[in-house]
């Protein structure tokens, strides 16, 4: 299949999708007892967890270790929807600040943008803060130059709207130049063709298929966690209080 992307060079989006990969191998690596508990696991919301799904504790840790790596590899993905950017015509990617520029070269407008995976991954607190900086951006700049907008990946609907929100139980009036746009039609704005990120959604799965096919190091390691936690004991649970609980008075007597 022929590469469908006129918007960014084929050899810089296998690169970023390599490169992404490989850290998403990383994350994929062979979790340990330490590892797993690095964050400092919940023996006692895995106990609820275990009696309320009726799940064996194996099973419940397996899934804990899903999602350790899930929280990781989210973040690993919005690096990567930001740094695709990198490579389009009149976009930045700054080392600090703004997730992404983009320098309109046709009306002038420069866009600063606040880039999110979700829409419900952000609470009432950042949400309010991210708009008071977009307002001060504003206020600081020519407005008839200057739009900020929060994009979202996974959007609600597809859409290019100001963005309002409520603080302290007052509604915002509508900024024209403050705006929640979705994926599609950022990268509508950005390239000119409104089908530009559903290409992108279609060609992603043919070039991660043709790294894997080049490269044999994607194979992932078996996790260590059951073994090692059989090894402080029979009780599944008991060897994860001693875990959790390694220095609280009691426990180490269990």
């Amino acid at each position: 299949m022929s590469y469908r992307l006129d918007f960014i060079r084929e050899e810089d989006f296998e690169k970023l999708t390599e490169f992404t990969l490989k850290k998403y191998k990383e994350r994929l690596s062979s979790i340990d007892l330490k590892s797993f508990n690095h964050n400092s696991i919940d023996p006692i919301k895995l106990l609820f967890d275990k009696s309320i799904i009726n799940e064996s504790f194996d099973n419940i840790i397996e899934q804990e270790i899903i999602r350790q790596r899930d929280k990781s590899n989210n973040n690993l993905i919005g690096y990567f929807h930001q740094n695709l950017f990198k490579y389009i015509e009149n976009c930045e990617v700054p080392d600090e600040g703004w997730d992404i520029i983009y320098r309109n070269p046709d009306n002038k407008k420069t866009y600063y943008v606040e880039l999110k995976n979700k829409h419900n991954t952000m609470n009432s607190s950042s949400s309010r803060a991210t708009y008071i900086r977009f307002q001060n951006k504003l206020l600081q700049n020519n407005t008839e130059e200057s739009i900020c907008a929060l994009v979202e990946v996974i959007a609600r609907k597809s859409q290019d709207i100001p963005w309002v929100i409520t603080i302290d139980k007052i509604k915002q009036e509508p900024i024209s130049e403050l705006r929640r746009i979705s994926i599609d039609k950022f990268y509508e704005i950005v390239t000119g063709n409104p089908y530009a990120f559903r290409d992108l959604c279609l060609q992603l799965p043919v070039t991660i298929e043709k790294i894997l096919n080049e490269h044999e190091e994607f194979i992932l390691e078996d996790d260590t966690v059951l073994e090692e936690l059989d090894e402080l004991g029979n009780d599944k649970l008991l060897s994860l209080y001693k875990l959790a609980f390694s220095t609280y008075e009691g426990f180490d007597q269990l």
